[in-house]
């Protein structure tokens, strides 16, 4: 009973419990086994799926059809070569463009290239005979002078048989030549299928003449693909316009020919496409994502802007991955003998997209920088900031209302720096800007032709100040921008007639609206910056419907990936002819090294008290206290310096004081000005003193 298993139990019959059985209990059936051909089955689709078979199979086609696309190419090129296949591609392109004269040109090219080939037909026809006749004479005069050859050695050696030497050694070499051809013509009429098939994959692998599947992983993905001629025109055809799809299918292969030359550019390639008829230039440029993804690229990877020839776009695309790689550091952290020249030098603000150095003029140009929060405005700002603070003669204002320290390093440098957010922060914000309008119309009023030191009037995150909602004892808002708003009118009478006499606005600012950023504000700066923004019609307010217009899209820089690259419209930087704004991607500069640089500025000043408040006149004030205030640790202060500072201590005060008032005041105080290097000065010393005695003077009366 082998297979069973055999039970054994006692029955529980109360009768006769003693009495047990033998149960026989069947072994379970086995499990079927696996058929055969199942299990090969399986094992084939698992080898037929494995990626490694999948991999030689494409590597297998791939060649195989590398060989079929380089002869498909050289068939086409000698097609080319002997008709006129090229001239008629030529003209339909020039037709399809509208250009009727060069398609004029090309048809006469055409007809040359049939004169000149009739011509060489004819020649065949006659070539025959010319070249009998010609073997005939070559041979007789070859045979004729190897017998002379033959005579003179004979003559020499006085052996008639070298008569006929030369000729027999002739006869030899051919015969040697043929037994060498015989040798290697074999061999080479097996060999040269083979090397014509060689030449022919060489061609296809050059021009990747193969299926999509058929070819590598990279190459499919494309990435690192170069951007060629056949892939501009393929993606320009892929767009989606019906019409220049259309015009590129009847230009055939000779679509190319409304690309410029391809040229290195920076990190990228820089190429003009002039547009068929019928297509315009907005067409393109609303399909900037797809035309990104027809060339292998991303979005922000593809830039697109409009130059000064009719119909034509102008494409940036960069290499893959360029963009997010930083650019290197500053000059200004990395040069400790860099010096500015407010007048005639340019701020090295960083990078443009081709590589090259992209310099900012700020010579009277108010300055406006727009952008998302975290997006770098502030440090886009500090850096032209920090290289025109190496000029000594430059004077600054400055309100941080974020007020996180961003500007704490102009501390000793600036005239004035009031750091905070709150509304008494945008109300001490806007009493230094009044102050600088009170400098500028004393300015205008000076004699013509005095030249006065630039004086930078610098808000950063300005939007809180144009949405303050406090208001004065006279019931003036400070913030808004309504005809009694005491900053935003500040701004404009800046904007009005600062440039003349040096007295510039410098404004950054978040997501800028019409609440934040009024128009008459952020139309009246010359240099429009802007980093990265939500929408399109943002990118108008930061950069002016011209700019946007011309290509310009901040709105299409990515938040977070693209800190630091803003989109400058200005003339104070160099911009390709034709452009109405350039991508710039700045430099990085961190607090310590700001601080560095700060520190050099210092050291070219002889001194600057930095007033942290506008003090208001509540109370009878004492000139002479102040004067020693503005003073500060300087040695001496030219009394223009001095009148300002004490014009921007409190305007209501000191405001309309000019030198005679000055003059008045420390009359008979012994701190009378003086001429030091031809100019009118006021010491510090001399003021101590005065002050001293004043002080004493005035104890000595109380009592």
């Amino acid at each position: 009973m082998s297979g069973n298993v055999v039970h054994l139990h006692k029955d529980t019959n109360p009768t006769d419990p003693a009495v047990t059985t033998l149960t026989v209990v069947p072994d379970p059936p086995a499990a079927s086994p696996v058929p055969l051909w199942l299990r090969s089955g399986r094992t084939v689709r698992a080898f037929l799926t494995h990626e490694t078979t999948r991999g030689t199979a494409r590597g297998i086609a791939r060649h195989g059809l590398y060989v079929v696309g380089g002869a498909r190419i050289v068939g086409r090129r000698a097609w080319d070569s002997r008709t006129t296949a090229r001239y008629e591609r030529y003209m339909r392109t020039a037709e399809a463009a509208g250009n009727f004269e060069a398609a004029a040109e090309w048809e006469e090219r055409g007809q040359r290239f049939r004169d000149a080939r009739h011509r060489r037909r004819m020649d065949l026809l006659h070539s025959p005979l010319h070249a009998a006749k010609g073997a005939a004479v070559s041979a007789g005069m070859g045979v004729g002078g190897l017998v002379l050859l033959g005579i003179a050695m004979a003559i020499a050696t006085k052996d008639a048989t070298e008569v006929v030497t030369p000729l027999m050694a002739v006869i030899k070499f051919i015969n040697l030549l043929i037994t060498i051809v015989q040798v290697v013509w074999g061999p080479a009429l097996t060999i040269a299928p083979f090397l014509a098939l060689l030449a022919l994959w060489s061609v296809g692998a050059h021009q990747q003449a193969a299926p999509q599947w058929a070819l590598p992983a990279g190459v499919r993905n494309g990435e690192g693909e170069p951007i060629t001629p056949s892939i501009v025109v393929k993606a320009l055809r892929d767009l989606g316009v019906p019409a220049l799809r259309r015009a590129i299918q009847e230009m055939g292969d000779a679509g190319a020919s409304m690309l410029s030359p391809i040229v290195i550019a920076g990190c990228g390639v820089e190429v003009d496409v002039t547009l068929p008829s019928g297509v315009s230039t907005i067409e393109v440029q609303n399909r900037r994502r797809k035309l990104a993804e027809n060339l292998s690229r991303h979005e922000h990877e593809v830039f697109i802007t409009i130059p000064q020839a009719a119909r034509t776009v102008r494409l940036w695309v960069a290499d893959s991955g360029a963009l997010d790689e930083p650019i290197g550091p500053s000059p200004l952290a990395t040069d400790d003998t860099m010096t500015a020249d407010y007048a005639k030098g340019k701020a090295p603000w960083g990078q443009d997209l081709r590589g090259d150095a992209a310099a900012l003029s700020l010579y009277q140009r108010h300055l406006l920088i727009t952008g998302l929060s975290n997006q770098g405005k502030t440090v886009a700002l500090r850096s032209l900031a920090l290289w025109l603070s190496l000029d000594k003669s430059v004077q600054f204002l400055m309100g941080d209302l974020k007020g996180v320290g961003d500007w704490a390093m102009f501390d000793g440098l600036a005239l004035t720096l009031i750091q905070g957010p709150t509304d008494e922060h945008v109300i001490q914000v806007t009493e230094m800007v009044e102050g600088a309008v009170d400098e500028m119309n004393r300015r205008i009023q000076a004699p013509p032709g005095t030249q006065f030191p630039p004086l930078i009037v610098l808000v950063d995150e300005a939007q809180v100040a144009f949405m303050c909602p406090a208001k004065d004892e006279d019931k003036r808002p400070y913030g808004g921008a309504k005809a009694n708003s005491r900053y935003f009118m500040a701004v404009r009478k800046i904007h009005n007639q600062g440039r003349a006499v040096n007295v510039l606005m410098w404004q950054g600012t978040q997501d800028p609206t019409n609440e934040n950023l009024p128009k008459l504000v952020r139309e009246g700066a010359h240099t429009r910056a802007s980093l990265a923004l939500g929408t399109e019609s943002q990118a108008r307010m930061a950069l002016g419907d011209k700019a946007v217009d011309g290509g310009a899209a901040p709105n299409l820089l990515r938040p977070g990936l693209d800190r630091g690259t803003l989109v400058v419209a200005s003339d104070g930087i160099t911009i390709p002819a034709g452009q109405s704004s350039i991508t710039v991607r700045t430099h990085y500069i961190d607090d310590t090294a700001a601080e560095a640089i700060t520190d050099r500025a210092k050291a070219l000043r002889d001194g600057v008290t930095t007033l942290h408040a506008i003090e208001r006149d509540d109370e009878e004030r004492d000139p002479l206290a102040d004067i020693a205030h503005v003073i500060g640790d300087a040695p001496r202060l030219r009394t223009q310096d001095v009148l300002k500072r004490l014009s921007m201590l409190n305007p209501d005060a000191y405001g309309t004081w000019s030198p005679v008032d000055l003059t008045r005041v420390l009359d008979g105080t012994g701190a009378e000005p003086y001429k030091s290097d031809g100019r009118m000065v006021v010491g510090r010393d001399h003021i101590t003193r005065a002050l001293a005695h004043h002080d004493v003077d005035g104890s000595a009366s109380d009592a």
